[in-house]
């Protein structure tokens, strides 16, 4: 297990700030920590790399105590803050060798082209990082946090200031540390899209305490929270549905059908186009992850 909290609790200036946390993350994983503003989304963040000490709880990170093992684990884990600073006088690979120098990876100094590479950027830009775009901050600043060949990986809106191109490659990128390199990666973020696209599991955070943990199929599918489709469809349909696929709602030719949480649409409208449905065209409606989302976080971003 890479990160393992339970009944995580941190007062600061008398005041709770973190009341109830749980969350569990596993080798290869991708766990997306979701919240309103103020939940304690960052100070959770801050007790796993240990800029915070818990008040209460059990809080273990890569099997170690992050309070009396802080060391031991900086070594092991990279981190991506919302907003990285550099020396901006720099320019990226130049920075990089010297991040690497920090960890005494000077043998490394040899692979940060090729990681410059992986994360978009050109090794042989010479410019001064004072000059770089927001989305080119953004992909120095994962650069910087792969320096060290991490086991478990905590970023903070990584795909921040990118276009449609750079979300897809960094996601790419974080799909295949997890999937190939076994990395685990915690993702904390706004963007439901991206957790809908990298993440195998979910822990929703308000007012300090989790709400939810766990794969987001088995909580789609417990909660009930159905990706609703409207589909137009041409003539008369056999009367049966695929397993998975729900029948909501028939006005005419629209049908309003629901998937359930591990349902994959590709698949459900294929097996009804097996069956005979003329389907002429598909809008997805809502439900979903974030329809989930806003019914369990109704009452919003808190004070902290």
């Amino acid at each position: 297990m890479l990160i393992e909290i339970r009944g995580l609790k941190l007062n600061l200036g008398g005041s709770p700030i973190l009341r109830n946390v749980n969350l569990a993350l596993e080798k290869g994983q991708i766990l997306g920590l979701l919240g309103p503003n103020g939940a304690g989304k960052s100070t959770t963040i801050s007790v796993i790399t240990a800029l915070r000490a818990p008040t209460a709880g059990n809080v273990r990170v890569l099997g170690l105590d992050p309070v009396a093992e802080t060391l031991q684990l900086h070594r092991r884990i990279g981190a991506l803050a919302e907003d990285s600073g550099f020396y901006d006088w720099m320019n990226a690979s130049s920075y990089l060798q010297w991040m690497a120098s920090l960890y005494g990876l000077g043998a490394r100094k040899a692979e940060i082209p090729a990681l410059l590479h992986r994360v978009g950027l050109d090794a042989r830009n010479q410019g001064a990082i004072a000059t770089y775009s927001r989305g080119m901050r953004q992909r120095l600043g994962l650069a910087r946090a792969l320096i060290n060949r991490p086991e478990l990986l905590i970023l903070d809106e990584p795909t921040n200031g990118l276009d449609p191109r750079g979300r897809r490659e960094i996601h790419d990128v974080l799909l295949n540390l997890s999937a190939q390199h076994g990395v685990g990666i915690l993702l904390c973020t706004h963007l439901l899209d991206d957790v809908e696209r990298l993440c195998t599991r979910i822990g929703i955070i308000a007012h300090g305490e989790t709400l939810l943990e766990g794969s987001i199929a088995d909580i789609l599918s417990t909660q009930g929270a159905a990706v609703r489709y409207r589909l137009r469809v041409a003539g008369d349909q056999p009367s049966t549905l695929p397993n998975g696929v729900t029948l909501l709602a028939r006005a005419g030719e629209w049908w309003h059908v629901g998937l359930g949480g591990s349902g994959d649409p590709a698949n459900a409208w294929r097996s009804l186009i097996d069956a005979g449905w003329r389907i002429e065209e598909i809008h997805r409606e809502g439900g979903g992850l974030e329809d989930l989302y806003m019914s369990v976080t109704e009452g919003g971003e808190a004070s902290i």
